[in-house]
């Protein structure tokens, strides 16, 4: 008898965040984005970005805990892996990892690259996009990214490589494990759970929901030879799976 009343409400709230946020990023990306080019510092857009992230989620109702905080650690190069079942969970994980900011950068896919003022933004803070399908552009983008890791930087992976249908967990790409292993990081196990019920696939509504994020403690590389990577990723993937069997 409700339903329909809560996704017409819900409706409405998710229209007022895009119209929010858009006008948001309009305002004040291109001056945080000279800022940051002029005092080589991004530590605002991401401030900046935070402001915007929090204004969305309060807007349509979305709240989230964080379970094991304390296996962010901003000074200790990591790859975040977590799962990937709507577009809500880069937002609210960008969120969960403050405490790795301004040093997380985020591998993402380059369609959305053709966004003219989130490119810009994402290319003054040292995000890194990757064409799964072209060769020799996802090998920069890896080789592009392990450096970034072996500066200090840590970086936030989907490792499915695309969202899930079902919320089980899809085969992992090779390539977050191969610039793990190249630039010396730790990978950091982690599970979002409730974003499905937030935002089911294919509809643009977000409806009010609390989402939890799980943090696992840090699975060393650095004494992984390039030979057993596919069983680092298969340690990687029995931990996710094992956060997300542990429910909210």
């Amino acid at each position: 008898m409700f339903e329909p009343l809560l996704t017409a409400v819900a409706a409405v709230r998710s229209i007022a965040a895009y119209v929010l946020v858009s006008l948001y990023v309009l305002v004040v990306a291109p001056p945080g984005i000279v800022i940051a080019i002029l005092t080589g510092r991004p530590w605002l857009l991401y401030w900046l970005g935070r402001q915007g992230v929090r204004l969305g989620l309060v807007t349509v109702g979305i709240r989230y805990r964080v379970v094991g905080a304390g296996h962010v650690d901003r000074e200790r190069a990591s790859v975040y892996c977590v799962n990937h079942a709507s577009n809500l969970e880069p937002p609210v994980v960008y969120m969960a990892l403050a405490a790795a900011h301004p040093k997380l950068r985020i591998l993402y896919k380059a369609e959305i690259y053709k966004i003219p003022i989130l490119s810009t933004v994402f290319d003054t803070a040292g995000f890194v996009p990757i064409q799964r399908r072209h060769r020799e552009q996802s090998r920069v983008a890896i080789g592009t990214a392990a450096a970034a890791l072996r500066a200090g930087n840590s970086f936030l992976i989907f490792p499915e490589g695309t969202r899930s249908r079902t919320g089980e967990l899809l085969p992992f790409k090779k390539g977050g494990f191969v610039m793990a292993d190249r630039g010396r990081a730790a990978i950091v196990p982690m599970a979002i759970l409730g974003t499905r019920e937030a935002m089911r696939r294919g509809s643009p509504i977000i409806r009010p929901v609390t989402v939890t994020v799980r943090i696992g403690a840090p699975i060393e590389t650095a004494a992984v030879d390039t030979s057993k990577r596919d069983g680092l990723m298969q340690a990687t993937r029995a931990e996710m799976a094992e956060l997300l069997a542990a429910g909210h």
